[in-house]
């Protein structure tokens, strides 16, 4: 297929999927919320709710990370670091991870991330959530949302994450090339 025909096809899609995007959005928006329990999570200064990780925003966007061993979670946690501060303009932002404390701040530190970071070790959030395999139990990445509605904390949208999802614009890049991703995996560092 002809270089102009094929981008003109192309463009064709990217319009379809931005449609589909708008029919996501309006689903979106009339979603009834799932109550949860007010959770306790660990840092470095102590115990800390999920209320409290609202601080003066209503939405909170929690991200499901699978910790320090995961070259993948830490691509996509990477990504998070150039957006946070836009981000959090809108709502409150935390990481989530099965770490303990110490462990999420070295790494962190190691990689000069600047959001949030809480561990749930020790407490049902993560599998409550839907992140954690009941076959394996290991964990799973992915997205909580939550709002405060009415005194509650509710989750109003939730999504895993995967090579090609909508949250890591690196597969985006790579959709870019013939070949794709050609079986390329993401890693801690590259030489």
């Amino acid at each position: 297929m002809q270089y102009r025909e094929t981008t003109e096809k192309l463009a064709a899609y990217r319009k379809e999927i931005e449609a589909l995007r708008a029919k996501m959005r309006d689903l979106q928006q009339a979603v009834e919320p799932e109550a949860v329990d007010d959770y306790e999570f660990i840092t470095g200064d102590g115990p800390v709710r999920l209320s409290q990780l609202f601080g003066d925003k209503d939405t909170l966007i929690a991200i499901h990370n699978m910790g320090k061993s995961c070259p993948a979670c830490t691509m996509w946690a990477d990504g998070y670091n150039g957006l946070v501060q836009h981000l959090q303009s809108r709502a409150a932002f935390v990481v989530t991870t099965p770490d303990d404390a110490k462990t999420q701040a070295e790494f962190a530190a190691s990689r000069g991330w600047h959001f949030r970071m809480v561990s749930h070790q020790g407490s049902d959030f993560a599998a409550d959530m839907g992140y954690r395999n009941p076959e394996t139990q290991g964990w799973l990445p992915g997205i909580s949302v939550f709002q405060r509605k009415d005194g509650r904390i509710v989750r109003v949208s939730d999504q895993r994450l995967g090579p090609g999802d909508d949250f890591c614009s690196v597969y985006h890049f790579f959709d870019m090339i013939p070949e794709g991703a050609a079986g390329w995996r993401p890693r801690f560092a590259y030489a």
